[in-house]
């Protein structure tokens, strides 16, 4: 695939999703990156800021098979991997796969869910396969899974697990949109336009299969100087190694940031990677993955601002 038509696969996925997704571009492009780099996407924010809408229009824009779960706090781990069950007409137990057999997964308030049923994502994420009563069965090799994350302060709400929030390559946050695009938003309502998921249908598929390992093939051959190497470990060492850290990024957070590094430039229609594709990437890839000390959480100093203090710390290659 040349590098060209990369660049022109996510004009169009991004002027498709603009349709749906007012101003959203930024997210949908880092989306776009963790889906490309091979790895999973959780989507973080509060309420009513358009994480399932996002999902959604990527999953259209994408035409791959989709199936999606709404956590709650009654759903066993059974309803994600599937189980055995008695088929009356043969006589022996036979399988019934759950929604995890699909090309993307849409994981719906992941964080609603009990913990032994997030815990069924876990070999699913990893391996792209699940064990059901001793036998491991395969998943699609373009399973991937999108879960969207309420706040934990939001009621009904239960933290991840470290060993999870490791797994998802990149984290979208989506926040409350500025002033511009809210009255954006308005406009179309007061015009009588059509709510935005009812215009979800009108989306045209612009990826498939074949279309998004041609992607993944031509990110895994972008190359990486050692200095980029050089600068991802950097960044990953200064935060485990700052004092108001309790659980620093793991080395998987460090290959995640490189093949996500690849991921990007390969959208950006470059056979390279560079230092500031990294410092682009850096908090989205490991904001989720850093736990604070109790004296450092509560107070006003955040992940973000250890991160930024990382930043800061560690000059970008030139």
């Amino acid at each position: 695939m040349k590098p060209e038509l990369a660049v022109e696969q996510v004009k169009a996925v991004l002027a498709q999703a603009e349709r749906v997704v007012v101003g959203s571009s930024h997210d949908l492009r880092l989306l776009l990156t963790g889906v490309v780099a091979g790895g999973h996407v959780l989507v973080e924010g509060v309420p009513g800021t358009g994480k399932t809408l996002l999902a959604r229009t990527f999953a259209r824009l994408v035409d791959l098979d989709f199936r999606r779960v709404q956590m709650t706090p009654d759903l066993l781990p059974a309803d994600i991997t599937g189980t055995m069950v008695l088929d009356q007409g043969r006589g022996p137990l036979v399988f019934r796969p759950g929604p995890v057999f699909t090309g993307v997964l849409f994981a719906d308030e992941l964080n609603r869910a009990p913990a032994r049923t997030q815990a069924a994502l876990l070999e699913a994420m990893e391996e792209r396969q699940v064990t059901v009563d001793g036998e491991s069965r395969p998943l699609s090799e373009h399973f991937t899974v999108i879960a969207t994350l309420n706040p934990t302060e939001v009621q009904g709400t239960w933290p991840l697990p470290e060993a999870e929030l490791d797994r998802f390559l990149i984290s979208v946050t989506r926040l409350y949109p500025d002033e511009s695009v809210e009255r954006e938003l308005l406009r179309r309502v007061a015009e009588g336009g059509e709510p935005r998921a009812n215009r979800l249908p009108e989306l045209q598929p612009v990826l498939n299969g074949a279309s998004l390992a041609g992607l993944r093939a031509q990110a895994r051959s972008v190359a990486l100087s050692d200095q980029t190497q050089r600068f991802v470990l950097a960044l990953i060492r200064q935060v485990r190694e700052d004092r108001r850290v309790a659980l620093g990024p793991s080395p998987r957070a460090a290959v995640h940031l490189l093949v996500a590094a690849q991921a990007y430039a390969c959208l950006e229609g470059r056979n390279y990677a560079t230092p500031d594709d990294v410092a682009k990437l850096f908090a989205p890839v490991v904001a989720h993955r850093v736990s604070l000390r109790p004296e450092a959480s509560l107070g006003d100093e955040g992940i973000q601002a250890v991160l930024a203090a990382a930043r800061e710390a560690v000059e970008v290659p030139r």
